[in-house]
């Protein structure tokens, strides 16, 4: 604001808007035609500057490196759900199908959503209001679409998405004894990874709200 730069930009605004208000320097000064707005070059009929793709292409590289930024975040992710499953497998170690171990079962497996669930709600409720200034200013200047932004942010962090029903359930799934088989175990991976992505988006309906 009091850099030589800031008040020539200053005096080029008040003489290119007309100035002569109260304390400012007086309007009509004669201006170049290179300090008024142009048209940009390069720009297409939808306003962007470059296509879908590209867009795209570059929140998603963006994205990445921001979490790849922080593997702290991602460690203690992993590590808080290896230690949840362990605690719940802990709890329903060995069980058997009588009558006590099928209600035990059915415990067990509220708990797979509740944690998946809740987890994932909470891991990404402040993802979007903690960079809405960012996003708004670059939406603003027509740097990329909406549609564009959100799918790239959401794919660069599922892989963690991926990563954390696959560490819970292969941890729980043998501890509490549930069907062998690996079909069984890929058909429990598969369900439960499913909740925690629709978790996920729900936690993104949040953080947009």
């Amino acid at each position: 604001a009091v850099s030589p730069i800031a008040r020539d930009i200053l005096e080029t605004a008040s003489a290119t808007g007309g100035g002569g208000g109260p304390g400012g320097p007086p309007g009509g000064k004669h201006v170049d035609d290179p300090y008024f707005l142009q048209p940009m070059e390069g720009v297409d009929g939808t306003g962007y500057r470059s296509s879908w793709w590209t867009q795209f292409y570059c929140i998603l590289w963006r994205s990445w490196l921001s979490v790849l930024k922080d593997p702290m975040l991602v460690k203690v992710r992993l590590l808080q759900t290896a230690m949840v499953a362990s605690l719940i497998g802990s709890i329903y170690f060995g069980q058997v199908l009588d009558q006590d171990g099928v209600m035990n079962i059915n415990g067990s497996l509220f708990l797979f959503l509740t944690n998946m669930t809740f987890q994932n709600v909470f891991a990404v409720i402040n993802v979007f209001s903690a960079e809405l200034p960012v996003f708004l200013r670059e939406k603003r200047s027509r740097l990329y679409r909406v549609d564009t932004y959100f799918l790239g942010k959401t794919i660069a962090e599922l892989p963690l998405f991926i990563a954390v029903p696959f560490v819970f359930t292969s941890i729980t799934y043998p501890m509490i004894g549930l069907k062998a088989g690996l079909s069984h175990y890929l058909t429990t991976l598969f369900i439960v990874t499913l909740v925690a992505n629709v978790s996920t988006s729900f936690g993104y309906l949040i953080s947009c709200a």
